[in-house]
Formats: structure tokens, sequence, C-alpha cells
């Protein structure tokens, strides 16, 4: 089995077959491995391009310079900031501790103007070089407005309304997450990994990652592991637990992990990718959906508010929890 591709801009057609068709191979990539890759998105290739260089410019500043971004507050960690390397073990949400992935990052949370964006996500980009503070600010509108598109088309996949989930998402929970794997220099630790083994939290993210070795893999159902490739102008869109838990396991949240480069190639690995994680309001309550259970597949979750679910999480990955 492989990533599927869709060509997402049949969605907007006014031509019910494409329509249809964009809808169908949606439902099917999701019903059977939680990972599509999209063409058609609509983000546009200069803008990513652009966020990836100015991106990797900002990682490969001294680490004091890049501290000034971190956030103090423990509750915002992982939310907004700088996290530096080995801070974070993301493979405690699944299978209990693991060893720090071989990762940093800088994040943004509900910066999306067209959410109402603008507050301390905002105020801590203000300082940014002014160039890259220019391409998360455009990336962020522009992943927003495809996180809505794909909410949308995810309604009338499962048979509802296309604006069945805007109560949910009035506004979208986002944050964009810049996410360096540096070169590596000395040999991890035995099961170090650039991102231990994990799910996504809450709803889609949509990911722009590059080519370099020592990338994202995802568990297939017959339990091996596959690369999911790099396609030139495409995104990596996959579903995360809350969607899981709404759909009651119809949608797969997958387990996936960003890998080390081999050896031979540890000199020319640098990674940078560009992830927004999209999912709803804090405050939603998430209890299956119509049509997503029956006499023989009962509901098997209890509800539970989105935000709790998340910072349940978050905690975890942090070693707070």
């Amino acid at each position: 089995m492989a990533i599927p591709l869709i060509d997402i801009k049949g969605f907007d057609s006014s031509q019910i077959a494409r329509r249809s068709a964009v809808i169908s191979q949606w439902r099917d990539a999701l019903d059977s491995i939680g990972f599509v890759t999209i063409r058609g998105h609509g983000i546009s290739a200069t803008l990513m391009a652009d966020i990836h260089r100015h991106a990797c410019a900002f990682f490969e500043q001294p680490p004091e310079r890049k501290a000034q971004y971190a956030v103090a507050d423990p509750e915002r960690r992982g939310a907004a900031g700088y996290i530096p390397p080995l801070a974070e073990s993301v493979g405690r949400t699944t299978d209990g501790p693991s060893a720090p992935d071989i990762v940093e990052s800088l994040s943004f949370s509900d910066l999306a103007s067209t959410a109402g964006g603008g507050g301390a996500a905002a105020a801590m980009s203000a300082d940014l070089p002014a160039q890259l503070r220019a391409c998360v600010e455009a990336y962020a509108n522009a992943a927003y407005g495809l996180g809505v598109r794909l909410m949308r088309l995810s309604a009338e996949a499962l048979g509802l309304p296309a604006d069945y989930f805007d109560t949910w998402y009035s506004p979208m929970q986002h944050k964009l997450r810049l996410a360096y794997y540096p070169e590596q220099i000395t040999d991890p630790v035995p099961g170090q990994l650039r991102n231990a083994a994990h799910t996504d939290f809450a709803g889609f993210t949509i990911l722009m990652q590059d080519s370099a070795p020592g990338g994202l893999q995802v568990l297939m159902p017959d339990g091996n592991w596959i690369d999911v490739p790099s396609a030139a102008g495409a995104l990596v869109i996959n579903t995360g637990d809350l969607l899981q838990r709404w759909t009651n396991d119809r949608w797969i949240s997958n387990v996936h992990r960003v890998v080390n480069p081999p050896i031979e190639r540890r000199g020319s690995s640098r990674r940078l990718s560009v992830v927004f994680f999209t999912g709803p309001r804090d405050d939603a309550e998430i209890a299956c959906l119509p049509g997503c259970a029956s006499a023989t597949r009962p509901a098997r979750y209890p509800p539970i508010t989105a935000g709790d679910h998340v910072r349940a999480k978050v905690r975890q990955t942090y070693g707070a929890g």
C-alpha cells in the first residue's frame, strides 16, 4: 500500500463527477491509512520555498540567540516559542518514556489573522527577522484557509453537510511549528530518533516536508514502516487523535515517526519541516459523529473536550505528566 496522492482542486469544481471523485478518494484514504499527499491545495510554491529558506536561517543562529524566543510558562511549552534540541520526547504519548527527540522547534499558536489571531504569538513574532515574520504570518493564513477546506471536504466524505464542522471550528485552533532536524554529528543513543513514534493530537496535520535524508515514516496495517515520499509542491495530510475519536475509529490517527539519516549521509542531512496542526476550539465536546456508530459498532469513547485531550498529550510530551 502506498500513500495516496489526491488533487483536491477538484473539490471546488462545478462538475459533479469530478467533485465526487475527490470526496471518494479522500474518504478511502482516511478510512484505510490516515495519511494522504495532496496537490491543488492553494499554497504557493514561492511561499513554501521562502518559509523553508528563512526558517533554516533562523535555526542556524547561535543557541543563545534562539533561546531569546523560549517561553517560560510550562503551560505554553510546545504551543509557542522556541524549544531547544533534546527537550521533548513525543514517544511518551504512545509507548511510555523514550529518549529525547533530536529536533528543535519554533512554534506559534492561533496566529492566523483570519481566525482573529494577534495575541501573544503575534507579539513574539514581531521580534523575528522581518523576512521570517512575513513568511510565518502568510503561511499561517494560507494553511488556515486550507484547514477550513479540508474540514468541509471531510464533512461530505462522512455524509454530513459541508458546513457541519463550522460550529466546532469557529475559530479553528491551530499551531504552526517549524521543526528543524540538525545534521547528526554524534551517534544517537539506542532507540533515539529525530521524532519517536507517535500520533498527532487533534485534527488534521498539514505538513510541508523537504527531501533531506532521515524523513517521515508511517506504520502500515501490516506492521511495516514505509517512507512518506516528498513530492515537489505537495503537502502531506494526516488524521489526529480527536478525528479518530470523533469518527469512532473509522478514520485512523496513524502512528508515524521521523527516522535518523543513514550513517553515510549524516553530513548532509539537515531537514526542515513546516507543520500546521489544526483542531476544534478548546471547549468543543468531541463525541461520536452521526453515522459513525451502530448496533454492532457502538460508540467507543466517552465525550471529551478538545482542550482537555490536547493538554494531557502536551504534558506527556514535555515530561510534566
